[in-house]
Parts: structure tokens; C-alpha cells; sequence
């Protein structure tokens, strides 16, 4: 993985060229989720943002930073677990694929997987099935991580 420098000065030339900018206070929303081994909540990366990174940020202004880097695709929104997480792919130049993200239960600890376009088009007909419509096809799975699991396993 790329450093954290790396990564934020790819997301502001991502946001430069997209018209926006990735002022200090965002970089420190985004660096927090970077350093994170886990899914943060909005109140935790306060949390982080003032004894790890010296930034007093209220509580409004965390929400609006958030809603800003993800609609910049730079964070993602765990809606099962209300928390956020950076994006694996900030760095990469390729189209990305559906992100599909397993949530441990126990740590919060987040991997990001694709999810096959096959995939995708067999959960669309099941959900066209019984009368629904996909609204978005972000799927979270609540797991067990191998490291809680060890551990509950002691």
C-alpha cells in the first residue's frame, strides 16, 4: 500500500482536477481513516483528529467533511455499521468496481473487496424478483475477522 503522503497528495490532485479542493482540515479527516485499522465513526475520528492530529473539529463540521470526501470517492460509508472508511483505490487510475465490504463484528476491521458485474446482475434479478428496486449495490456483510476469531478461540 502506498504511504499516507502518497495517497493524499494523489487525492488532491484527484480533487484539483475534479474542481474541488482537499483543504487541511479534510486531509486530516483522511488521514485519520488511512492510519485507522479499523471503520471509525464520525464522533471516534473527532476523537482521533484532535489527540493524533492536534484538529478541534466539531461535530457538524466532521459531517460535512465526510459527505465531502465521500462524494470525492475518497471514503466510504458503512451504513450497517455507521462508521467510515478510506478507500482502498484512492490511488489507483482504473474504473472501479462495485465495492463490497466485509465488517467485523467484533473490531471493526474492513476489507474492501469487487463485486464480479455477475454477481451484481444475479442480486439485481433476485431483487427485481420480489418486486424491489436496487437502489445501491454497496453490499455489507457483517463477519468475523481471523484475528478475533483466533482470539475468541483461546
Amino acid at each position: 500500500m502506498a504511504s499516507v503522503k502518497k495517497i493524499l497528495e494523489h487525492a488532491a490532485n484527484q480533487c484539483q482536477y475534479r474542481g474541488t479542493r482537499l483543504t487541511d482540515k479534510r486531509k486530516a479527516v483522511l488521514t485519520g481513516l488511512l492510519r485507522s485499522q479499523q471503520a471509525l465513526s464520525a464522533y471516534e475520528l473527532i476523537d482521533v483528529c484532535r489527540e493524533k492530529l492536534g484538529e478541534k473539529l466539531p461535530p457538524m463540521s466532521m459531517y460535512r467533511i465526510l459527505e465531502f470526501l465521500e462524494e470525492e470517492g475518497l471514503v466510504h460509508k458503512l451504513k450497517l455499521a455507521n462508521r467510515y472508511v478510506a478507500c482502498t483505490h484512492i490511488t489507483c487510475d482504473h474504473q472501479h468496481e462495485i465495492p463490497q465490504f466485509l465488517i467485523c463484528i467484533d473490531c471493526y476491521r474492513v476489507e474492501e473487496t469487487a463485486i464480479s458485474k455477475s454477481m451484481l446482475d444475479s442480486l439485481k434479478g433476485n431483487v427485481k424478483k420480489v418486486g424491489f428496486e436496487l437502489v445501491s449495490p454497496q453490499l455489507e456483510i457483517n463477519c468475523v475477522c481471523g484475528d478475533c476469531l483466533q482470539a475468541s478461540a483461546q
